[in-house]
C-alpha cells in the first residue's frame, strides 16, 4: 500500500505564495512520475503539474505556467509545488498523485495513487 500525504495548504491573499509538499510512503512504493491536480467543488479534477521520475521533464497546465514550479526530492520521496502570484481562481483542493510510470503524465488515469488533498484558498 502507498500513502501520499499533502501539506502546506492554507489561506493567502492574491499575489502571495504557498508551497505544497507531498510525502510518499509504503512498502510497495517505488518512485515514478508524480503530479499535482486540483478540484473545485462541483467541477472535475484538473491537471496542474507533473514531474518525471528522474526530474528529467516537467509539464504544466497553461493556467499555471510561469507561476507554479514542481520539484521533487527522491531521497525523501517528496514532491513539492511552489505556487507564486496566486490568483483567486487558484482556489481549490490540491491533490498529490503518484504513478507507476516514469513519464510525466497529465491525465488522471495515468496515476495510481492519490493523497487526501489540501485546501488552498486565495482571497482577492
Amino acid at each position: 500500500q502507498v500513502q501520499l500525504v499533502e501539506s502546506g495548504g492554507g489561506l493567502v491573499q492574491a499575489g502571495g505564495s504557498l508551497r505544497l509538499s507531498c510525502a510518499a510512503s509504503g512498502r510497495t512504493f517505488s518512485p515514478g512520475a508524480m503530479g499535482w491536480f486540483r478540484q473545485v467543488s462541483g467541477k472535475e479534477r484538473e491537471f496542474v503539474a507533473a514531474i518525471s521520475m528522474r526530474y528529467v521533464s516537467t509539464r504544466y497546465a497553461d493556467s499555471v505556467k510561469g507561476r507554479f514550479t514542481i520539484s521533487r526530492d527522491n531521497a525523501k520521496n517528496t514532491v513539492y509545488l511552489q505556487m507564486n502570484s496566486l490568483k483567486p481562481e487558484d482556489t481549490a483542493v490540491y491533490y498529490c498523485a503518484a504513478a507507476k510510470t516514469r513519464v510525466a503524465v497529465t491525465s488522471l488515469q495515468g496515476y495510481d495513487y492519490w493523497g487526501q488533498g489540501t485546501q488552498v484558498t486565495v482571497s482577492s
